[in-house]
């Protein structure tokens, strides 16, 4: 099971950036809407969206691979690529991200 940016459908424009660690170490993909403001981040095992915070517990309750994103923090979820959450499920959440990061100022 692997996410691809390239085979999410419904978004418009993105940017691509190298996430890096304090230290300086690669750690991941950093994904930002037109506006600038980051929808997704890809790591080597999870990955990262943003949600509201409703929508998130409901997510963290249902399935053992979604926790608070380390990125957003309670404002998103981080999704353990193991295969408990669908591939379609996760492109969704993408998409949802995606939109609720265009409409941030």
């Amino acid at each position: 099971m692997e996410f691809r940016i390239e085979d999410l459908t419904g978004i418009g424009e993105y940017n691509k950036k190298e996430f890096l660690s304090k230290e300086g170490e690669h750690e991941g993909e950093l994904f930002l809407a037109p506006n600038g403001k980051v929808f997704l981040v890809q790591r080597k095992n999870t990955i990262e969206v943003r949600t509201d915070k409703n929508l998130s517990r409901l997510l963290r309750e249902q399935y053992e691979s979604v926790m608070t994103s380390r990125y957003f923090g309670n404002g998103g979820i981080e999704v353990v690529m193991s295969g408990q959450m669908s591939l379609d499920e996760i492109y969704d959440m993408a998409r949802l991200s995606y939109n609720l990061s265009k409409e941030l100022e």
